[in-house]
């Protein structure tokens, strides 16, 4: 929620004494949306997903007491941490290669959620290595499904799930110590985005947490919906939402 005041920064950071142009554009595209989402589900999380935008715009959102932001790659996630405060809750929401497991668990202390798991041994090489982290704190894991069939998204296939469930019996397994499973995570297809009717790669996911709260007495939270669909999702079920063009505006190219 955005804040009335001004937070606490790092010393490296400066704050200006009057907000920006872009500062006040910024808080006012947040507020909108967030407004909208906490109509829907008081309690919905946004995540102002900042992929290809600069550390001043995040430091703009931050200074109005916005603390969950996602980023899509690696190295951009890394290199950021590592110039902004320490205390964002930063969400890794992009495609992650196994090899890029450990720059993630080890570079960023303060790093909140991979929302984008979708096999066993990704979470066992961010276990490991998050383990030799002094003072890092657990990693909030969401089990990317990929509800829609789309050949192209990644994720657990929604129609075989053995391999799901072997990973949540790791990640509530006593050898997973620094792991936290918290919830599930989806990509409507463009299709069910925009149809204006309910959104059945949502409820398929909604059905499956149902069932896994069931058979491991969880409480499962649910990431879905961005931009285009934030609203539906929330409708539907969602407790997070991630949101970027309709914050930041349009992304110049990679």
């Amino acid at each position: 929620m955005i804040h009335t005041r001004l937070l606490h920064t790092s010393r490296s950071v400066l704050k200006p004494a009057t907000m920006s142009a872009r500062a006040l554009e910024l808080k006012e595209n947040y507020t909108n949306i967030h407004n909208k989402a906490l109509a829907l589900n008081p309690s919905v999380r946004l995540v102002a997903v900042s992929k290809y935008k600069p550390a001043s715009d995040i430091l703009d959102l931050y200074n109005a007491g916005v603390r969950h932001f996602g980023e899509n790659y690696v190295q951009e996630l890394v290199g950021k941490a590592h110039e902004l405060p320490k205390d964002i809750q930063w969400h890794f929401i992009g495609g992650l290669q196994t090899g890029k497991c450990k720059d993630l668990a080890k570079e960023i202390p303060n790093l909140y959620a991979v929302e984008t798991i979708d096999n066993l041994k990704k979470c066992k090489k961010l276990d490991s290595v998050r383990k030799t982290v002094e003072g890092a704190q657990k990693i909030n894991i969401y089990l990317q499904v990929n509800t829609s069939g789309e050949s192209q998204k990644s994720g657990f296939i929604y129609d075989n799930l053995a391999e799901l469930e072997e990973t949540v019996d790791f990640l509530l397994s006593g050898e997973c110590t620094m792991l936290n499973f918290e919830g599930l995570m989806t990509i409507g297809s463009f299709e069910a985005s925009t149809s204006g009717e309910e959104n059945q790669d949502f409820k398929r996911l909604v059905e499956l947490k149902s069932k896994l709260d069931t058979k491991y007495k969880l409480d499962l939270l649910l990431s879905m919906g961005m931009s285009n669909d934030f609203e539906e999702a929330i409708r539907q079920g969602s407790t997070s939402v991630r949101v970027g063009s309709s914050i930041f505006g349009s992304r110049p190219p990679k």
